[in-house]
């Protein structure tokens, strides 16, 4: 593992960790040892305690009063109410987009569209999840909308590591690249009603799939979709 040099500080500490815990490498409720990442990073507990502090602030991580930090576990019902709100953030975007985007900008994103594809029908599912994620960020970046993006962002670093996880259905991939063709269709109309509303619904769909186990509601195990 690469030491982290003394210039990145905590930011970088806080990147590293957060990559840990969206791969899976350190797990929902698992105790974080501050000892360990110290040896692996390089850096001292000074960054580091700042860096968990940073992440218990974005949802990842739960801080443990004399007793150090934890993966933050998901609850079915956290997730269903991030999703909610991503939902109303994304379709609120998505109006925006219709409205101010250019059509080089449409043009962007169809390309972005046409790629994901290819990795769909190749199933690629960790290189269709990079486009994928470019499409819905280049919608809110087309919104124009600076605090939407903001809040967005935010809220998104909650459930990363379930929304991209490398579990899921192929009755659901199908189901999310339906979705993608009606918003590339709407987009191209620029029918912000109709792109806000497949946008609200394509996220808030996510619940429906039962395909990752672990996330704990009222003592028993719910599943969480992903897309």
């Amino acid at each position: 593992m690469t030491k982290i040099q003394p210039r990145t500080l905590f930011r970088e500490v806080a990147d590293r960790i957060r990559d840990l815990i969206e791969h899976g490498e350190l797990a929902p409720g698992e105790r974080i040892s501050e000892k360990q990442l110290c040896e692996n990073f390089g850096v001292s507990r000074t960054p580091l305690r700042e860096a968990l502090k940073v992440l218990a602030s974005e949802g990842l991580v739960e801080l443990l009063p004399n007793r150090g930090a934890r993966v933050k576990q998901l609850t079915y019902k956290m997730v269903k109410d991030t999703y909610d709100l991503m939902g109303a953030l994304e379709g609120l975007s998505g109006e925006l987009a219709c409205q101010q985007i250019s059509d080089e900008g449409i043009t962007a994103i169809c390309a972005l569209h046409e790629r994901m594809l290819v990795h769909y029908r190749n199933r690629e599912l960790p290189e269709y999840f990079q486009v994928n994620q470019k499409i819905h960020e280049s919608l809110l970046a087309a919104s124009n909308n600076d605090v939407l993006l903001e809040m967005y962002n935010n809220l998104s670093q909650r459930v990363k590591r379930v929304r991209y996880s490398k579990k899921m259905t192929d009755s659901y991939w199908r189901r999310a690249v339906q979705d993608h063709e009606e918003m590339i269709a709407a987009l191209k109309k620029r029918d912000s009603k109709r792109l806000g509303q497949v946008l609200r619904d394509h996220l808030c769909n996510k619940l429906e799939v039962a395909s990752i186990a672990g996330v704990i509601d009222d003592g028993e195990t719910r599943n969480v979709a992903n897309s």
